[in-house]
């Protein structure tokens, strides 16, 4: 009998909340209960998920000391005949855990190739509650929830984004769709810049920067006005901060 593929939340940050648990308010107890029970993980970087397994093992006793756990990497660069070998420890009847970098997995993560081939394999797919940017800012930001797309990253060329952002503002008018985009943090003001000039006036444009966080920022203001923050020198301190844009025209 096969185990259980458990899609495991990780924070999206580091918090320096003084609660004596400092991810109760971001991942359920239940949760992190049940991920420290596991021996085996796949994760999108080992090095973040032994900073997080560790973490959870000042509050929960982790199954086995830290240098017993398998951490499989599968991130951008695993080859998909790689997947086989990732998925054997389930086929051998053993629980693993898929965990992101940051939210959650499967979700903008490459992750999702190994759900489904665990599909394939009728494989039971467990996923647990835990915090997604991408909801959380489309949640706080006052935009269309009913109908949304999530487009990843934009061009790095000036006019290649311009090109694509008028492709989704018109996309965003004629279905009333709202459009959510992620950038390299050091990039954030590029991206902000670019939406404001290139999206008509009244285009709502949300900026959503360190979620869950204590320097948590969320902002929608139309691309006039943070035209305007930003010939000003007014824009938001998103600097190196994961942030999500979204915009609806």
């Amino acid at each position: 009998m096969s185990g259980t593929l458990y899609l495991i939340p990780n924070t999206l940050g580091q918090s320096d909340t003084t609660q004596t648990n400092v991810l109760t308010h971001i991942i359920p107890e239940t949760v992190q209960a049940m991920s420290a029970q596991l021996h085996h993980f796949v994760a999108e970087n080992a090095k973040t998920t032994r900073a997080y397994l560790k973490l959870l093992g000042q509050y929960h006793p982790l199954a086995k000391p830290m240098q017993e756990l398998q951490i499989a990497e599968l991130n951008v660069n695993t080859p998909n005949d790689a997947l086989q070998a990732l998925l054997q420890p389930l086929l051998d009847g053993n629980d693993v855990g898929l965990i992101s970098e940051a939210g959650v997995p499967a979700v903008a993560d490459p992750g999702a190739n190994l759900v489904r081939l665990a599909h394939q394999h009728h494989i039971k797919v467990r996923p647990l509650v835990g915090p997604s940017s991408l909801l959380l800012a489309l949640m706080g930001s006052g935009l269309n929830g009913q109908s949304f797309a999530f487009h990843g990253y934009l061009p790095t060329d000036a006019a290649a984004r311009a090109k694509r952002v008028k492709e989704l503002e018109d996309r965003s008018r004629k279905e009333k769709q709202t459009q959510l985009l992620i950038e390299t943090p050091y990039r954030n003001t590029a991206m902000l810049e670019a939406l404001a000039s290139t999206c008509t006036p009244h285009t709502l444009i949300c900026v959503a920067t360190d979620l869950t966080l204590e320097t948590e920022s969320i902002q929608t203001k139309t691309a006039a006005e943070w035209k305007k923050k930003i010939l000003s020198n007014a824009g938001p301190d998103f600097h190196k901060k994961p942030t999500v844009f979204l915009f609806l025209a």
